[in-house]
């Protein structure tokens, strides 16, 4: 049964000017990404495009459950997405996220990840499948 469902665009060039325009050095990266998203994205042929698909889906996931759960908020880092051995993406189910999906009845997690021009769009759908 599908419980909720999250889309959301960014744009490449504007993650390529938060990552240019940090200061601190990979402040912005530590902030928002898990260590394996930003290790994945050290050795990415294109970063921007990389992250901004990331950024991309923890922006969806968030949009599929938040109508569901009480919290208000939380760290985007729990949200983890990688890639199986085909190029499939899938979100690592994290304990902190593991511990939102239980409470709101989400046992599944489908995402989406696409790029077009200067665009990364991410479509997630929450479901419980259950027994």
């Amino acid at each position: 049964m599908i419980r909720g469902i999250g889309v959301d665009m960014v744009c490449i060039s504007e993650i390529k000017r938060l990552l240019n325009l940090d200061t601190t050095k990979g402040s912005f990266e530590r902030r928002t990404f898990t260590q394996a998203e930003q290790d994945i994205a050290s050795s990415h042929h294109n970063q921007a495009e990389y992250y901004a698909t990331r950024f991309a889906s923890k922006e969806a996931v968030t949009k599929s459950i938040a109508p569901l759960c009480s919290r208000t908020g939380y760290d985007l880092r729990i949200v983890e997405t990688l890639n199986r051995e085909d190029g499939s993406p899938y979100v690592n189910i994290t304990e902190p996220l593991k511990s939102i999906l239980e409470e709101i009845q989400v046992d599944t997690l489908h995402i989406s990840i696409t790029t077009e021009g200067d665009f990364a769009t991410a479509f997630a759908i929450a479901c419980f499948e259950g027994e």
